[in-house]
């Protein structure tokens, strides 16, 4: 994957809402933003890294997650996230991940994606 070097880094925001939240999904807890979400939005941040430079029909799919959560965040704030290639293993390519509230790093760890042929992914599993 020529395209793909090191360094090639993404930004993503949001707004926590109430569905993002643990409260959501577990309703005697607080509505804080719930791990899962902010995971999601570390390999979505990921995938902006490199997908604008993948060959056409070509996609990037998450592997692998390694990441903390670190501190929780109320409904209504903006989290950032961040994503940076740092290694590059054929079609494996592994991101630095962090997701901040303002200054503070809510979130931080390591995320692997694999780039795959969609029209092969989509013959094997059947979608559209």
């Amino acid at each position: 994957m020529g395209g793909i070097v090191l360094g090639l880094s993404a930004e993503r925001t949001e707004t926590v809402e109430r569905h993002m939240t643990v409260g959501h999904f577990v309703p005697e807890m607080p509505f804080v933003y719930a791990t899962p979400i902010m995971i999601l939005l570390m390999e979505m941040t990921s995938g902006d890294a490199i997908n604008p430079h993948l060959p056409q029909d070509f996609a990037s799919v998450g592997m692998e997650v390694n990441v903390r959560h670190l501190a929780a965040t109320p409904l209504g704030r903006l989290v950032r996230a961040t994503a940076k290639v740092i290694e590059v293993d054929g079609r494996r390519v592994n991101f630095e991940v962090a997701v901040y509230d303002g200054d503070r790093k809510i979130g931080e760890g390591t995320h692997r994606r694999g780039v795959i042929d969609t029209a092969q992914f989509k013959s094997r599993f059947g979608a559209d």
